[in-house]
């Protein structure tokens, strides 16, 4: 028997802010609201084959780099457009010393938090 990952956890200051940029990323919908949490998902709700993300306030960031980012893949565009589209949506160029030859860009959401946009196209869910 083994673990599955049902959850992501992002302390973040503004969870709204958040919220509407990663439904817009991912296609997700909120899924619940409680005391300062949004948790957000795929429309079938927890335990389907995506983990939910949970955005919880935090009224400071937590000091030093997060050793946890997330990696997305475009499903119906290519790499190219999928990242025009981030960048509309509010993400921004990260350099964390990238040489220019990688095949995915580094990226920040509205409060910082680097993800990577990868290449391959996956097939959605």
């Amino acid at each position: 028997m083994a673990c599955r990952i049902s959850e992501l956890v992002l302390g973040c200051r503004d969870p709204v802010v958040l919220t509407r940029f990663w439904c817009e990323v991912l296609d997700f919908v909120v899924l619940d609201r409680e005391d300062g949490t949004v948790e957000i998902g795929p429309r079938e709700g927890f335990g389907g084959p995506q983990p939910t993300i949970i955005l919880s306030r935090r009224d400071e960031p937590e000091q030093g780099k997060s050793r946890l980012h997330i990696d997305v893949n475009a499903t119906d565009r290519d790499q190219d457009a999928e990242l025009d589209r981030l960048l509309k949506l509010g993400a921004r160029p990260a350099d964390i010393g990238q040489t220019g030859q990688e095949q995915w860009h580094v990226l920040v959401d509205p409060e910082g938090n680097e993800f990577c946009l990868l290449k391959a196209r996956l097939n959605p869910l």
